[in-house]
């Protein structure tokens, strides 16, 4: 039993917070708006992981890297942490990207 997975994702998670933060591009930008949208997409792809481990097609494995907590059968603890990064991450990637966008139609450095 390890901690090195969910210990990497939270140092992944606390990097985008620095990005966002300094470039305010999702939560420093508008914050209850942000926190909607990251629930909603959470709890989309947790349904998703759901059904999935619900059909079989989706199972925990093993890994030395994990806790090896589950949350549910074939639901490790880390999961929702990753769903939480990539939700978040994807946000601030398609806000920077429309910002830096929206500089370059304006003939912005």
């Amino acid at each position: 039993m390890s901690a090195g997975y969910l210990l990497v994702l939270l140092a992944a998670i606390f990097s985008t917070i620095l990005v966002d933060r300094r470039y305010r591009l999702f939560f420093w930008h508008d914050a209850w708006r942000a926190a909607a949208v990251l629930v909603i997409g959470i709890l989309f792809f947790l349904a998703w992981d759901l059904c999935g481990i619900h059909l079989g097609i989706f199972s925990r494995g093993s890994s030395s890297f994990a806790t090896g907590i589950v949350l549910a059968p074939e639901l490790p603890v880390e999961e929702p942490v990753f769903l939480a990064f990539l939700c978040y991450l994807i946000m601030v990637l398609v806000t920077g990207a429309g910002r830096v966008m929206s500089h370059a139609k304006r003939g912005a450095p």
